[in-house]
């Protein structure tokens, strides 16, 4: 019997199908109630020495976040209880948002370029340089059909940078690529950059690297890097679902898989349906005509 509109993800290796018949819908529950005062500004106390204790060694964390706590509760024990609670909380919500990220990569498999931009002080303070480097990326996703998943990031001198994978249509570039050589301070050597004269002309150096295929799995590592390093959270930009949706058929599956066998290890070359109707075998080009989500 097959499955209906599953939501398939692909984990870089293989095409994973996540069956709605065996994942019921959460919807109709009932609410959780509201929090207290007291019980949401002991959470905001959490959050800000959660926060602070990302500089410390993995060990001397916990301890930091209890003892930033230790007032809010009667005994010792009760606060290292909801520390415990809380912590795993961030933990099991990092992950997912982990998950995410790569099934996003992977369904949008044409990233063309590593961005780098920072400011120049003639231009921007750091607010304006957020801000106008949003409302620019935004505009350019709406109009010029850009994908990006970046983050911002400070350096050794606390001068904020943003970095992110890119998108970049054919013919959708903005403004030109020149080759710039100079000097790095950070690999003390001279180096060959791409700055684009648009990007440089509102807002500074910037440094346009393009990537193939084989260089985009390093590529996010090096942001998922900096979101350990500093806490912040990724930003995207443009169309990126996590799943496209098929019917599923019994022949197209190799095996269950995942917790209690609730998902489904499809074949590389499994056939996609949309309502009934076959789309094709599965690639890129199938994909694209398919229903996707979040």
């Amino acid at each position: 019997m097959p499955y209906r509109a599953s939501k398939i993800y692909y984990d870089g290796s293989h095409y994973i199908a996540v069956p709605k018949e065996n994942f019921p819908s959460r919807k109709g529950r009932k609410t959780p109630m509201k929090s207290s005062p007291q019980a949401d500004n002991i959470k905001a106390k959490f959050e800000t020495a959660y926060a602070e204790s990302q500089a410390l060694p993995k060990r001397e964390r916990r301890k930091y976040v209890t003892e930033k706590l230790q007032d809010e509760f009667t005994d010792k024990t009760q606060t290292e209880e909801y520390v415990k609670r809380q912590t795993e909380r961030k933990r099991n919500n990092a992950y997912k948002r982990y998950t995410r990220l790569w099934h996003k990569v992977y369904l949008q498999r044409n990233w063309n370029f590593f961005v780098t931009c920072t400011y120049s002080d003639e231009k921007h303070t750091e607010q304006t340089f957020q801000k106008t480097l949003h409302n620019t990326l935004k505009h350019l996703v709406s109009r010029k059909g850009w994908k990006y998943i970046g983050v911002w990031e400070r350096s050794a001198s606390e001068r904020l940078h943003f970095h992110g994978i890119f998108y970049i249509p054919e013919n959708a570039m903005v403004g030109e690529l020149k080759q710039v050589s100079d000097y790095s301070t950070k690999q003390h050597r001279m180096q060959t950059t791409y700055q684009n004269t648009h990007f440089l002309r509102y807002f500074g150096r910037n440094d346009f690297k393009e990537i193939d295929k084989n260089e985009v799995v390093q590529s996010v590592r090096y942001l998922l890097k900096y979101i350990e390093k500093s806490g912040e959270r990724l930003v995207y930009g443009g169309d990126l679902p996590t799943y496209f949706k098929s019917d599923v058929m019994d022949e197209d599956i190799v095996c269950p898989t995942g917790i209690d066998g609730r998902k489904a290890l499809l074949f590389d070359d499994f056939n996609c349906w949309d309502e009934g109707c076959l789309i094709g075998k599965v690639s890129p080009e199938t994909i694209s005509q398919l229903p996707k989500c979040n």
